[in-house]
């Protein structure tokens, strides 16, 4: 079974910063490509960040861009997403993901196993 549990999720200001993580069991990450989706009530969900196997690149939405770092860490066998520069609109519960392959991706059919998600609010 492969299980994926993110967390680090919460309320933040705007301008604010926070770092989610996902831990993975079940299965080795080294082989796959990773990635971080959100879903919100006013968003379907929508691709984040990505980061291939070896973390040698790494590709963001346009929103995020600029503001959003997507890291992994093989050997714990975790993913991260640091969030700085907080908006309002960030708000939305974000979803780590496994891929099918090794390289980067960044649609919803290409990732095979999803967490729970995490709640991340940013509000005044």
């Amino acid at each position: 079974q492969v299980q994926l549990v993110e967390s680090g999720g919460g309320l933040v200001q705007p301008g604010g910063s926070l770092r989610l993580s996902c831990a993975a069991s079940g299965r080795t990450i080294n082989n796959y490509a990773m990635g971080w989706f959100r879903q919100s009530p006013v968003k379907e969900r929508e691709f984040v960040a990505t980061i291939n196997w070896i973390a040698s690149y790494t590709n963001y939405a346009d929103s995020v861009k600029g503001r959003f770092t997507i890291s992994r860490d093989n050997a714990k066998n975790m993913v991260y997403l640091q969030m700085n520069s907080l908006r309002p609109e960030d708000t939305a519960v974000y979803y780590c993901a496994m891929a099918r392959g090794r390289t980067s991706a960044t649609t919803r059919q290409e990732y095979d196993y999803w967490g729970q998600g995490t709640q991340v609010t940013v509000s005044s």
